[in-house]
């Protein structure tokens, strides 16, 4: 049996579930738009929410690609302390964590899911480190601030250079892409509302 099957079995099906439920509300999908991409039923998915069934390791795997999250999200904070927080504090040591173009992009999901309106986020982007085609959201706006080394930023064709103190805002409906300029890391404080990730 493998760790996360033994953390599985040590969370209670409540905890897991209202984190789906979170995480769903979080990304706008609605309970069968879910379980149509986890190929499971909506009645079971609700019940997964609701804590009144315990998925298999293949059926819980299946309902967090279909949310964009990495299964191991659902084992975070496992003191008392961390419990009765999670709704509010986000701990250092629990910081969820996406990984791009190979490694050389990490974003640090710095907010809870239990603030859909707003998220921020830790960018640490090694040196040649890319977002990729330009991207856009439907509402809301972004911003940032450049911890150090320095962000090359292009919005709707024009592009900018971001050195360490400076910062940015713009409507997230504009195409954005973004990259490391030099050969130093870049650190980035990035804000999106409403929250994307």
């Amino acid at each position: 049996m493998g760790a996360d099957t033994v953390r599985l079995f040590e969370r209670h099906p409540t905890e897991i579930g209202e984190r789906l439920r979170l995480r769903r509300k979080l990304r706008g999908m609605s309970l069968r738009d879910v379980a149509t991409k986890a190929g499971i039923s909506v009645g079971m998915l609700s019940q997964v929410e609701r804590g009144q069934a315990s998925p298999s390791i293949r059926s819980l795997r299946a309902i967090c690609d279909a949310l964009g999250m990495p299964v191991m999200w659902l084992f975070e904070g496992n003191t008392d302390q961390e419990a009765d927080d999670r709704d509010i504090v986000v701990r250092r040591n629990n910081r969820r964590e996406l990984t791009y173009d190979a490694g050389a992009l990490r974003k640090e999901i710095l907010t809870p899911d239990t603030q859909p309106q707003i998220q921020m986020l830790r960018f640490i982007m090694q040196p040649g480190a890319d977002s990729g085609e330009p991207y856009c959201n439907d509402q809301g706006g972004k911003c940032g601030l450049v911890l150090s080394g320095t962000l090359g930023l292009e919005l709707d064709g024009r592009q900018f250079v971001i050195n360490a103190g400076d910062s940015f805002a713009f409507p997230a409906q504009a195409m954005v892409r973004f990259w490391t300029i030099g050969d130093a890391m870049c650190e980035v404080i990035w804000v999106v509302s409403p929250a994307t990730v």
